[in-house]
């Protein structure tokens, strides 16, 4: 049998000229997008660019002020994501929105339990064997009765996604699905996914991650600045078109693999760690990142990385070993005695231990200089002033200075953040997990920043899963491991040397 080609294929989802403004800003502009049956088409678009409002828009979170949404040639316009599941579209998103507290069964059938007839009580032997049934169709055997808590991430995606088979979804729409799952845990979801194409569904899948687009995808919609870009068939939109495409500019360039690097070994220690430790956090390390230089962290989720950023930041106190900064031996009893001493960190969670959703973009820039220097210390002209300079620098999209930052999109959120130390001219950065969530066009800018400012002499440690990124920006790899330090590899050393120094080969 000769296959279907996917544009052959019916559509079964079809956005005509969806339009939403929220205030000033007009986040989506006239967008068009047809989904067909048995095909991924996965969505992409810088931060700010309309993908996340316009998945709102078909999930029934945010009602469209113009345009209209068909569901098998059917006119929908769900106002609840209860009423968008019920007319067919099942949505996974990045922090699965189940209920961890739930049991697997429940979870799958929370909303929709099926009841006995004469008691209308719920049928808990009915729950259990379908969910056991829902589970087996994605090749899962899972305990139903255990929390879905005490299951990974991964394995509540997979939960999730077995919830949109039981409401029988034609559309399946995937919101960062792989930005919390290892290299396995990847491949099965992909494996998953295939399953689900060749059964008919149609899937949206929305990435920041340019090899996961080419390796699952059969076209691609391109969204900028709230507007459709174009369509494109995977095969004829290569990865620099299609960053060409989601960008419209060329992308700074970045110091790195793609040029010749020019460590400062004679630079003094910007910070320099001995033994440094935590009873049941972290054993004793020894660290050095020195001016100038961007010091590579690598190694799994939970191997000590997030808990040696928090000792050099004091927000965790040290119970062993030493700590000097620029020479000088400190005890950091505080985040505040690190922020005076010139240190700074961008931390991985930026909702909920970064940004401040309510304050300004121009509030949250010149907060850590204000904290240094005292309320009075600043005119507002003089806060203006370096918030326009941050904002052009890094290429915050906002409406103005003076939008909450709550309003901005992931990656402008994470520029902001940035933007709050960087004002501070710190003696070292510390910057854990910067570029997780973020586009392509976004981690290149801010990236180009980060290198800029070490090139003048600004210390960086750079915390980061990917290896890809360390290999890349860094002058030295250090790697952890069951939370000790692993070793160091000098800068241009290959994958494959600093992931097997993670698994200990």
């Amino acid at each position: 049998m000769t296959p279907v080609s996917p544009a052959a294929r019916p559509v079964v989802l079809q956005a005509r000229g969806l339009g939403k403004r929220f205030g000033a800003t007009l986040a989506l502009d006239g967008v068009d997008l047809a989904l067909r049956a048995g095909e991924v088409h996965a969505l992409m678009g810088q931060n700010g660019a309309g993908k996340s409002t316009l998945i709102k828009l078909l999930t029934g979170v945010e009602r469209p002020d113009r345009g209209s949404v068909e569901l098998d040639g059917r006119v929908i316009a769900p106002s609840t994501p209860m009423e968008a599941q019920r007319d067919g579209i099942g949505t996974v998103y990045q922090e699965v929105n189940l209920c961890p507290n739930l049991s697997v069964a429940e979870n799958l059938y929370a909303g929709r339990y099926p009841r006995r007839r004469r008691l209308r009580m719920i049928d808990w032997r009915q729950v259990r064997d379908g969910a056991r049934s829902l589970l087996r169709q994605l090749h899962l055997e899972l305990d139903v009765d255990a929390p879905l808590g005490s299951y990974p991430v991964a394995i509540r995606q997979m939960v999730a996604i077995a919830r949109a088979l039981g409401v029988s979804a034609r559309v399946l729409i995937l919101d960062e699905p792989t930005s919390s799952l290892d290299e396995g845990e990847v491949r099965e979801l992909f494996r998953v996914i295939a399953q689900l194409r060749e059964r008919g569904m149609a899937i949206l899948f929305v990435t920041h991650f340019l090899d996961q687009v080419y390796a699952v995808s059969d076209r691609i919609t391109v969204l900028r600045d709230g507007c459709r870009v174009g369509e494109y068939a995977v095969a004829d939109l290569p990865p620099a078109a299609l960053v060409n495409a989601m960008v419209g500019r060329d992308l700074p360039t970045v110091a790195g693999a793609d040029a010749e690097r020019a460590p400062p070994p004679d630079a003094p220690p910007a910070i320099d760690a001995q033994g440094l430790g935590c009873r049941g956090k972290l054993h004793p390390v020894d660290l050095q990142v020195r001016r100038g230089e961007m010091l590579g962290l690598g190694g799994l989720l939970g191997s000590g990385r997030t808990e040696l950023a928090r000792l050099l930041f004091g927000l965790d106190r040290a119970e062993r070993g030493e700590l000097r900064i620029g020479g000088e031996r400190v005890e950091l009893k505080h985040p505040a005695d690190a922020v005076v001493r010139g240190l700074a960190l961008c931390p991985e969670e930026r909702k909920t231990d970064g940004i401040v959703a309510e304050l300004s973009v121009r509030e949250n820039i010149v907060l850590a200089l204000q904290a240094r220097q005292g309320w009075r210390g600043m005119s507002r002209a003089r806060q203006d002033e370096l918030a326009r300079q941050l904002v052009q620098a890094l290429g915050i999209k906002a409406a103005d200075i003076e939008t909450p930052v709550g309003l901005l999109s992931g990656g402008n959120q994470q520029k902001v953040m940035l933007a709050r130390w960087l004002v501070t001219e710190p003696r070292l950065l510390i910057l854990d997990e910067p570029t997780r969530g973020i586009d392509v066009a976004a981690k290149q800018e801010l990236m180009a920043e980060v290198t800029r400012r070490a090139h003048a002499g600004m210390a960086v440690l750079f915390i980061s899963a990917e290896t890809g990124e360390l290999t890349r920006w860094c002058d030295r790899i250090a790697v952890m491991r069951e939370r000790r330090k692993a070793g160091e590899l000098p800068g241009g050393s290959t994958e494959a040397r600093v992931l097997a120094m993670i698994a200990g080969d």
